[in-house]
């Protein structure tokens, strides 16, 4: 009798969305756009970050053209947050899903031009995909984004990179936001760092507070050497 075939579904999902996401990527580096990939749990400051990040931008009077697409399973109330502080954004909605994989950022990026259309200079120079709130299926799927970067918030404590391993190694930037509560809380610096560089050797660490605005600076900066390198 003829064995039983084994299909390895969740192999083969993966294998033609990280076709896709490659495909994507060499689509943006013809566009000259630079696609970053947020990604925390909820809470962490996603949406505060990215309006701190509006902020220092209009501080420097910075010319980088950026735009924000966000993604939740409902609701638009972090897009209409950021639209509101004058950045273009779009929703995207997940119908369910706890994660965006490359197909689904591409037709992001398609409502996202369109919205960008009826703009004086539609180009984008910057698009921040703001992830579904998760710190585990955000991590498993690539977006086609050209870097992954992550929040981790003071309060979740120092020791998220030993218990959600993949979301750190797949990231090249770990911000730690929150940092203006510290004193109020059991949380460790050093083994953070220990912890994250356990995981990952060469992931970048910047520590803000997107309430008082301290560490925006350098992240500005990240993202515009990022950006420009690029884009050029």
């Amino acid at each position: 009798m003829e064995g039983i075939r084994i299909i390895e579904v969740k192999e083969s999902i993966f294998e033609d969305n990280n076709r896709d996401a490659e495909n994507l990527r060499c689509q943006l580096k013809e566009e000259k756009t630079f696609l970053l990939n947020l990604m925390s749990s909820p809470g962490s400051g996603k949406t505060s970050t990215l309006l701190a990040l509006a902020e220092e931008l209009k501080r420097r009077g910075n010319p980088l053209r950026w735009a924000v697409m966000e993604a939740d399973i409902d609701s638009t109330v972090d897009a209409q947050t950021i639209e509101n502080a004058g950045i273009p954004s779009i929703q995207i909605h997940t119908g369910g899903m706890c994660h965006l994989d490359a197909d689904m950022t591409r037709q992001g990026l398609t409502e996202l031009k369109k919205r960008m259309s009826a703009e004086e200079d539609p180009q984008t120079d910057l698009v921040i995909l703001e992830n579904v709130g998760n710190l585990v299926c955000p991590a498993e799927f690539d977006t086609g984004a050209v870097k992954n970067m992550t929040i981790l918030s003071v309060p979740e404590g120092h020791d998220k990179p030993l218990k959600y391993p993949l979301m750190y190694e797949t990231c090249h930037l770990l911000v730690v936001n929150k940092i203006d509560v510290e004193p109020y809380f059991d949380f460790d610096r050093e083994k953070l760092v220990e912890f994250a560089r356990k995981r990952n050797p060469d992931i970048e660490i910047i520590f803000i507070s997107a309430k008082t605005g301290e560490g925006i600076d350098k992240l500005v900066d990240w993202l515009t050497a990022q950006t420009e390198d690029w884009i050029r």
